[in-house]
C-alpha cells in the first residue's frame, strides 16, 4: 500500500532505551488508530532525541493471551521480524506496567515470551531457529547451511569465507574468524548485507570462538549498520556454533555493548538472557509534509 501524499500532524510519546548499547525506541499505540509508516520511522530515527537502531511499535493485541502486536522498524524505515534487545526492553516496560513477571508479544516472527526477573536479568524465548536454505531465505539451494559457498577477496586467499547461515526471525550470515577486530566490517558489511544470495538482505556477523562457553561477536545489522549489540545475531551465532560443535549448549556471547547468555534447549528453543537500560521518556511531533520526505 502506498503512503498518502501528505501526512497530518502527529505527536507521539516514546521511551528511549537500550539493550547493551543497541538503541531502542518504544512507541505504545495500543488503543489508538494511528499506524506508523516507513517515512515516519525514518523521521523519528533522524531526530536526535528519538534516534534508534530499532523502534518497537506496540499495537493492540490481535491474539488472545498476548499483551501487544509489535511492529519493528530499522533506522532506514525497513521492517524487521524480530529484535531480541528490543523485546527485552518492551518486556521490562510491560512488566513494570502490569506487575507481571511473564509477558507475551506477537510479532511477524511469531509469539515471544519474556520473563523479567529484574532490569539486568530478562529472558526472551526467541523461538526455533530455521536452517533450511529456503527458510533463511537464500536465492539458491544449499544442502548444508553450516557453511555455504560465499567469500570476500581473492579465490585463492579469501578475506572472509564459508559463513554459516540461519534465520532467527531475520536472516543471518556468520563468518568464523580468528579475530573479529582484524576485519573492516564497516566496509564488507554493506556488500554482504545486499549480496544477491540474500533476497531479503541479511545481518552479517564476525564470530570468534574463544572457548566452549564464549563467543566474541561484531555485527553489521540489516537496515541499521554497525551496532553495539544485536540479540538475534547473538542467538544466530550461538546456535550456528553449536551446530558446528564448537561450543556447548549454553554460551556467553560478548558483543561490543556487553554480554548475552544464549541457551539452545533440547526442545529446540533459543533462550536469550540479558539486561536493558531505560534512558528517558520524550515526545516526537510530525509536522505536515510530503510522504517519504
Amino acid at each position: 500500500m502506498s503512503e498518502p501524499a501528505t501526512r497530518a500532524p502527529l505527536a507521539l510519546n516514546f521511551h528511549k532505551m537500550n539493550g547493551l548499547g543497541n538503541e531502542i525506541v518504544v512507541v505504545d499505540l495500543r488503543g489508538s488508530t494511528v499506524q506508523l509508516t516507513p517515512a515516519d520511522a525514518r523521521a523519528i530515527a533522524a531526530a536526535p532525541r528519538s534516534h534508534f537502531d530499532q523502534m518497537m511499535v506496540l499495537y493492540s493485541p490481535r491474539r488472545a493471551g498476548t499483551d501487544a502486536f509489535v511492529v519493528i522498524f530499522n533506522t532506514d524505515g525497513s521492517e524487521s521480524a524480530a529484535c531480541g534487545n528490543g523485546t527485552r526492553c518492551i518486556g521490562w516496560l510491560e512488566s513494570q506496567k502490569t506487575g507481571r513477571s511473564s509477558v507475551r508479544f506477537e510479532t511477524k516472527a511469531g509469539l515471544l515470551d519474556v520473563n523479567v526477573e529484574g532490569i539486568d536479568r530478562i529472558t526472551v524465548d526467541m523461538g526455533e531457529p530455521r536452517f533450511a536454505w529456503n527458510e533463511i531465505p537464500l536465492a539458491e539451494p544449499f544442502h548444508d547451511t553450516r557453511g555455504i559457498e560465499l567469500q570476500i577477496g581473492p579465490i585463492d586467499a579469501p578475506v572472509l569465507h564459508s559463513p554459516s547461515v540461519v534465520n532467527v526471525g531475520n536472516p543471518h550470515a556468520i563468518f568464523w574468524v580468528d579475530d573479529v577486530n582484524a576485519h573492516d566490517l564497516a566496509r564488507f558489511g554493506p556488500l554482504l548485507e545486499n549480496h544477491p544470495l540474500f533476497p531479503e538482505r541479511a545481518n552479517i556477523s564476525l564470530a570468534e570462538v574463544r572457548s566452549r562457553s564464549e563467543i566474541k561477536l561484531r555485527v553489521w545489522e540489516r537496515g541499521t549498520g554497525l551496532t553495539q549489540a544485536c540479540g538475534t545475531a547473538a542467538c544466530a551465532a550461538a546456535v550456528a556454533a553449536m551446530r558446528k560443535k564448537l561450543v556447548d549448549r549454553t554460551v556467553t556471547v560478548h558483543l561490543p555493548g556487553g554480554p548475552l547468555v544464549i541457551t539452545w534447549t533440547d526442545a529446540n528453543r533459543i533462550l536469550m538472557r540479558g539486561p536493558v537500560q531505560w534512558e528517558y521518556e520524550d515526545r516526537w511531533t510530525r509536522t505536515p509534509t510530503a510522504a517519504g520526505a
